[in-house]
Order: C-alpha cells, then sequence, then structure tokens
C-alpha cells in the first residue's frame, strides 16, 4: 500500500482560544485535482482553501494515494485522519450511511476530446473514426457494440490524449478532467474537450464527510453558495470542462455499463459498489439478518475483503475467521467493527452502524466460513 506522510499544519491559536483547522485528505500527486506543491495545488485544494477561508478556520492536509478508490475513504476520512474529502460522487450508493455529504459543487464526467474543426454532438458522428477509448470504462462499454466505429484501446486518459496528438486516433473519449487540464497544460489548448451525459458518463461531485460529521457539512453547505463563482473560476483555472454536454442513449444507443465514480481519479473512476442498507435487520428472522449483512458487507467491507467475502489475500480473507479465531471469533469481530484497526487502515464502525446492523454482518461472516479442515 502506498501511504504518503501525513503533512500536518498546527492549528492556528487566538488567545485561550484554539481554531481548529480543516483537515482535507488529498492526494499529493493527482493533477488537477490536488498536489502538494504550493505552486500549483489543484482543483480540490483550492476549493478547500476557499472553503477554510470563509469558515474562518486554517486548512491541513492528510496525504494518501486516491488510487486505492473506497480504501482511500475508509483509511482517511473513516479513520478520522481528515474531516473532508473534496470531489466524491453524489450518489446513492457510495458507501452507504457511512458517508454523507455536502451540497453538490459539480459535475464530472467523462469528454469526447478532439480537433477543434470537429463538430461531435452524438454518438453516431463517431463512425468510422478511431476513438481512443479507456479500459473498463462506461465508454468502452458503450461503444463495444458500434462495429462501425474504431476502438483504440488505452490505459489512460494520458495515453488517449496522446494517441489523439500522435495522429493514431481521431478522437479520445476519456476522463474529462484530466484530458481538460492536460490540453491546457502539455497540448496548448489545441483541442476541443466536450462532457458527455448518459448512464455512467456524468454524475455530480460532493464534498465527503464521515458520518458524525454532520455539524461540519452543514457549515459548509451554508457558505458554498457563497463559493459559486469562485469554484466556476477554479474549473475553468485547471481546464476542467463544467458545462454544455453531448447526450448519449438517443435513438436507443445506451450504455450497458453501471455506473462509475470518481474519488480523485488517477487514471479512471472507481467502480460504484452495493448500497449498504441503513435499515435494521428484523433481529428474529435469521434469513433477513443474512440477507440485510451481506448487502452491508458487499457495500461496506467488499471493496478491501472481497464481493461475498471472496478474497484471495489471506490475511484479509474473512471467510477464514473461524479457523484463525475459533472460539474467540465473536469477541474478535466485535472488538474489530467496535474499535477498528486504524494501523491496518480499518475504521471503527460502531459510530456509522447500529449494533443490530453489524450484527447482521456477523451473520452473514458466520455463514460463508470455510469448514474445511
Amino acid at each position: 500500500m502506498l501511504l504518503s506522510a501525513l503533512v500536518v499544519v498546527p492549528a492556528v491559536t487566538t488567545g485561550a482560544d484554539e481554531v481548529k483547522p480543516l483537515r482535507l485528505c488529498a492526494d499529493p500527486t493527482n493533477l488537477p485535482f490536488s498536489s502538494d506543491d504550493p505552486a500549483k495545488p489543484g482543483l480540490y485544494l483550492e476549493i478547500g482553501q476557499a472553503l477554510a477561508q470563509r469558515l474562518g478556520r486554517p486548512v491541513t492536509y492528510s496525504w494518501y494515494k486516491s488510487y486505492f478508490g473506497k480504501r482511500t475513504v475508509r483509511v482517511t476520512l473513516l479513520s478520522k485522519q481528515c474531516d473532508a474529502m473534496i470531489g466524491l460522487p453524489l450518489v446513492d450508493d457510495f458507501m452507504g450511511p457511512a458517508v454523507i455529504f455536502s451540497k453538490s459543487i459539480a459535475r464530472e464526467g467523462y469528454a469526447l476530446v478532439s480537433a477543434k474543426d470537429r463538430q461531435l454532438t452524438g454518438i453516431d458522428e463517431l463512425r468510422g473514426l478511431r476513438v481512443a477509448v479507456q479500459y473498463q470504462t462506461t465508454p468502452q462499454n458503450l461503444l463495444a457494440l458500434r462495429d462501425e466505429i474504431v476502438k483504440v484501446t488505452v490505459l489512460s486518459p494520458d495515453e488517449g490524449m496522446q494517441k489523439l496528438d500522435e495522429g493514431k486516433a481521431d478522437v479520445a473519449f476519456v476522463w474529462a478532467p484530466v484530458a481538460g487540464w492536460l490540453n491546457k497544460t502539455v497540448y496548448g489548448d489545441k483541442y476541443r474537450v466536450v462532457p458527455t451525459e448518459g448512464e455512467g458518463l456524468l454524475w455530480s461531485t460532493a464534498i465527503g464527510f464521515a458520518k458524525a460529521g454532520s455539524g461540519l457539512r452543514d457549515e459548509v453547505d451554508a457558505v458554498l453558495p457563497l463559493l459559486r463563482e469562485e469554484i466556476d473560476r477554479l474549473f475553468v483555472k485547471y481546464g476542467v470542462p463544467n458545462d454544455a454536454t453531448i447526450k448519449f442513449g438517443q435513438n436507443g444507443v445506451t450504455g450497458t455499463a453501471t455506473a462509475a465514480v470518481p474519488v480523485e481519479p488517477k487514471t479512471e473512476p472507481t467502480t460504484v459498489g452495493q448500497v449498504a442498507s441503513d435499515k435494521a435487520p428484523s433481529g428474529g428472522d435469521k434469513q433477513a439478518d443474512l440477507a440485510a449483512g451481506q448487502e452491508l458487507f458487499n457495500g461496506t467491507c467488499g471493496h478491501c475483503h472481497g464481493p461475498n467475502a471472496v478474497q484471495a489475500e489471506r490475511k484479509i480473507d474473512l471467510r477464514l475467521l473461524k479457523k484463525r479465531y475459533g472460539e474467540d471469533m465473536e469477541a474478535t469481530y466485535w472488538k474489530t467493527v467496535n474499535d477498528g484497526r486504524p494501523a491496518k487502515g480499518m475504521p471503527a464502525w460502531k459510530e456509522v452502524f447500529n449494533e443490530d446492523q453489524l450484527k447482521s454482518v456477523y451473520v452473514y461472516l458466520q455463514s460463508v466460513q470455510d469448514s474445511g479442515s
């Protein structure tokens, strides 16, 4: 796991009163979103700085690589290493009730990048063209059944932009914020970057907080309208498109992929996980507990411990709990979910889920224990 050192700036004090800093989770090398270079802090960090100024607080940063996706959120935000994470997807099924959100700050997604004299208004204009499309993304699935479009598979927005610039592709269908940033800083604004809209192509982003941070969330929501012009200016500064979109899904053409979401993406967004249910299990119906526990596990724990607890890495394979702990399995479970294991990236869940919900997860884990010797 790549974990950079936490950078902590001392809180400002005024007389006997201590002003609490706004602690932001951020990736140190993920422009246009964030950077530990003060000369180019990035879109999200500048939004955070403007926000902290409005709140009358200093700002500090907890640096952690963002391409671990939801695991990043767990290790930083949910482990109380920071107070807020800017740029999380404002969708119903992102880490269940563990993460709460501010009002929307923007819309982000994928874009079509082409020469400025090429007018694109939909998928049909891509016929006969070579389209650089990012591997394992919604755009790739969207174009998969269109044989009349030549797909040039790339692994990152950077590679897609490079193929376009080398003349090996006519259009790049890639992650819009990075494409816009590269167009501005590397390619001299020579390309047209147009956001797309459709299933899994565009979504709202917001500032995420741990469930216990509702007070701070409300403070942030109160000042966000005052920052609208500043946020719009910052999107322009970092070349991130945030304007009119090309709408996909017309004329019977729809994507087949599930929605994708960004967590300060290095190359592409992280796949959406199942929503964690906020309904308590019935308590008396084991099958209901089992189903509720499985849903909660997959939505909250599955991205580290594997969907349905299927995990090849033995040290985090929860199917081996019975073998590992024997009669102490239940006691170990409750200690772990209540207190967490911060050093290993496991947050405490007792302030996020109630006892019935955590019990349902234990019921589910009992059902998947390896019975072999």
